[in-house]
């Protein structure tokens, strides 16, 4: 029997991006998955400023960026009779707006973009091969048991038709949409698969004359009475620029799918361009169904799932990988502690307590949006007769000189911006919060909002939050604040006054804790120039900030306390898990 201490059911960015973390933290780690390589298709591609912190954590930030379509070339939401045709309107997004563009770059060291998921798996797949991952392709997940010591999973060789057994300490399923590990442990789901029906058409084509002057991830094309979709709209997604391209096209779900061929793709792909004369070469088609489901617990025993396999949904607001990555962030560390022997098993009952409410939000974010085109349509009088002709001369008469056709043209400007909220949500990307036992808040700790929560991140160092991002500078080089913490171990932050925190934290770090101190001020470790940190961070020179591994504030003193080693002794002790440490 193969032994390992987490096995890894999937290779996608949850399971790649776990294998990686277990790996980089010294984690001896096994990745299987049933395909003979990674994705071969684009599928996810907008790539958050969160996932990207964790890449940067990781050490992948600039294989990322080398790859990825910038950020300023994601911009203009385009909503248009065709790419050839009619624009309707504009929306800023992704940040490009000057207003969300100051927002993201106060928020974080990182720029968000656009990466599509075949380039991005090989990098997170690589890294956790290369740091010590054992990887097995062709390899297929059958079953698995577990016990008060491990798990046994079966698997099969699919190049073979073997079939053998591995056995791990705790196994995660990474293993999608219809995982059989999430089946298998029986966890709890709510909502329904399948509401919805789409195809994809990925084909290669220069568009450039077309979309070059307002350029965007996303064009949106209204045609009434066009088989494209049940209201005549398709998507014309940004690949890479501007030469590969991914239409999205629905279709009846209550009906047998559509039969896809070659020449329909081209027709389509026609159509939508509004151009005829464009050559294209169709690379491949693909059907899918929107789902909203999410489950209500994440774990079972030792046995966690991340990603699509306990959050389904629609690609609405681009959270998808992003919120796997994010996932697989939350627990690796947690497991990398526990096997390690610095927490008690209690840590890993937090995962799910921490996740699952981000992954029912992400859920019900993501179908929300597809109801908010609604108004647009509205607005345009698609809703108002199933007739082609009637639709289209609706649409015409917005340009009249008419007191109704102001009243379109006002509506369709308010329902357009008003899909900010599926593309440009910073708040739902940047302000997640724990409440569980690996967070200890105390008295005016609670986490308040003063903007919209959804569209506008707003840092806190209340335990639960990230650690506010702000820049200082240690020998004329800038750092972001999150480069002083992760790396797979706690840190303590703190400032002039806080020698009595460094005598604690290197109390602990001798015991074999993986803690360090870092001090940030005048001729302290680390330089706030601009003061930014000492009004961001809600505490006084001499109090303290405890990060954990992921990047979140576990628990602040705001003043030096009374007995600094037993106040910091107390607090390491409950959110690793009621474990005596030091």
């Amino acid at each position: 029997m193969i032994e390992t201490d987490v096995l890894i059911v999937g290779s996608g960015p949850a399971g790649s991006s776990a294998a990686a973390l277990l790996s980089t933290y010294g984690i001896d780690n096994m990745l299987v998955t049933k395909y003979r390589w990674l994705a071969d298709t684009p599928r996810a591609h907008i790539t958050n400023q969160r996932t990207m912190e964790v890449l940067r954590d990781l050490g992948l930030e600039q294989q990322v960026m080398q790859q990825a379509t910038p950020n300023h070339l994601m911009g203009h939401n385009v909503f248009c009779t065709s790419l050839a045709g009619e624009e309707l309107g504009r929306l800023r997004t992704w940040g490009t707006d000057p207003l969300s563009q100051a927002r993201h770059r106060l928020a974080s060291p990182t720029m968000m973009n656009d990466m599509p998921q075949n380039l991005m798996e090989p990098i997170l797949f690589g890294a956790a091969c290369a740091r010590g991952t054992q990887a097995r392709l062709s390899t297929e997940y059958l079953a698995l048991t577990q016990d008060a010591d491990g798990v046994t999973a079966t698997v099969r060789d699919r190049l073979t038709g073997h079939e053998y057994q591995i056995r791990a300490r705790y196994l995660i399923g990474a293993d999608g949409g219809n995982s059989k590990v999430a089946s298998d442990i029986g966890l709890p789901m709510q909502g329904r698969m399948g509401i919805g029906g789409s195809i994809n058409i990925l084909f290669n084509a220069d568009l450039s004359r077309y979309v070059a002057h307002r350029p965007s991830v996303l064009y949106w094309v209204l045609q009434p009475g066009s088989n494209v979709g049940g209201i005549g709209m398709g998507l014309v997604r940004m690949v890479r620029t501007w030469d590969e391209w991914l239409i999205v096209w629905g279709y009846d779900i209550d009906g047998p799918a559509p039969q896809v061929t070659e020449d329909i793709c081209k027709r389509v792909a026609w159509n939508l361009i509004g151009d005829d004369s464009i050559p294209l070469q169709i690379k491949s088609w693909s059907t899918w169904t929107v789902n909203h489901m999410h489950a209500t617990h994440y774990q079972r025993g030792r046995v966690f799932c991340v990603g699509d396999a306990v959050h389904r949904h629609p690609p609405s607001n681009g959270l998808g990988s992003n919120t796997s990555i994010q996932d697989s962030y939350n627990l690796a560390w947690k497991l990398a502690m526990v096997l390690q022997g610095h927490a008690g098993s209690e840590l890993l009952e937090s995962y799910s307590v921490e996740r699952a409410p981000v992954g029912r939000q992400i859920v019900v974010r993501a179908n929300k949006s597809i109801g908010e085109f609604g108004p647009i349509f509205g607005a345009l009088g698609l809703l108002d007769s199933t007739d082609p002709a009637v639709m289209q001369a609706n649409m015409e008469k917005r340009k009249e000189d008419t007191p109704e056709a102001k009243e379109r043209r006002k509506a369709l400007r308010a329902a357009i911006a008003a899909k900010v909220y599926e593309f440009d949500a910073h708040g739902v990307e940047m302000n997640q919060h724990y409440d569980s036992n690996a967070v200890l808040a105390g008295p005016g700790d609670e986490r308040r909002f003063a903007e919209d929560a959804e569209l506008v991140h707003q840092p806190s160092s209340c335990p639960g939050a990230r650690l506010p991002h702000v820049w200082v500078e240690r020998d004329r080089q800038a750092l972001s604040t999150l480069d002083l913490v992760g790396h797979g171990r706690y840190t303590l932050l703190t400032g002039i006054g806080g020698d009595d925190w460094r005598s604690a934290v290197a109390a602990l770090a001798a015991s074999g804790f993986p803690i360090r101190c870092v001090s940030i001020g005048p001729d302290q470790d680390y330089q706030d120039p601009f003061g930014d940190w000492a009004r961001i961070s809600e505490i006084e020179d001499d109090g303290a900030l405890l990060v954990r591994p992921d990047q979140v504030v576990a628990w602040r003193q705001r003043e030096r306390a009374a007995d600094c080693a037993a106040a910091l002794g107390d607090a390491v002790g409950r959110v690793v898990g009621r474990m005596p440490v030091g």
